[in-house]
């Protein structure tokens, strides 16, 4: 039996909203909270629930690296065209850090939000 159960992910960073806003784009959903909320909630439509947290000071991690800093969080999301969605998450201010350099062989890339936390989107296995 487990000891808990996670009741939602919580990414920090300068401006809850903003971030909110990004993610609700790429994985759509309701939001809670205004630009003033230190903490903003993302419902998405399957039922996850992402939450921003102000968090002053903040610092942008460095991908892939092991030293002060390092990645905070990182989401990985299922994607069903690779292309297009990069196309999209890059055009709503996604930086590409790590892109399919071997010809369209690996099912994966990684990105970073807009205030840098890296996410990945992953092509499916078949």
């Amino acid at each position: 039996m487990p000891i808990a159960k996670i009741r939602v992910t919580v990414v920090d960073c300068p401006e809850p909203l903003r971030l909110a806003e990004f993610y609700a784009h790429v994985l759509g959903g309701r939001i809670e909270g205004d630009a003033d909320a230190d903490w903003v909630d993302l419902y998405t439509p399957d039922g996850q629930r992402l939450a921003f947290q102000r968090a002053p000071g903040f610092t942008p991690p460095k991908w892939p690296r092991a030293d002060d800093n390092s990645q905070q969080i990182h989401l990985d999301f299922d994607v069903d065209d690779m292309e297009a969605r990069q196309e999209q998450v890059m055009a709503l201010g996604a930086t590409a850090l790590d892109l399919d350099d071997d010809g369209g062989k690996r099912d994966f890339r990684v990105f970073a939000d807009p205030v840098g936390h890296p996410f990945c989107l992953i092509r499916p296995s078949a």
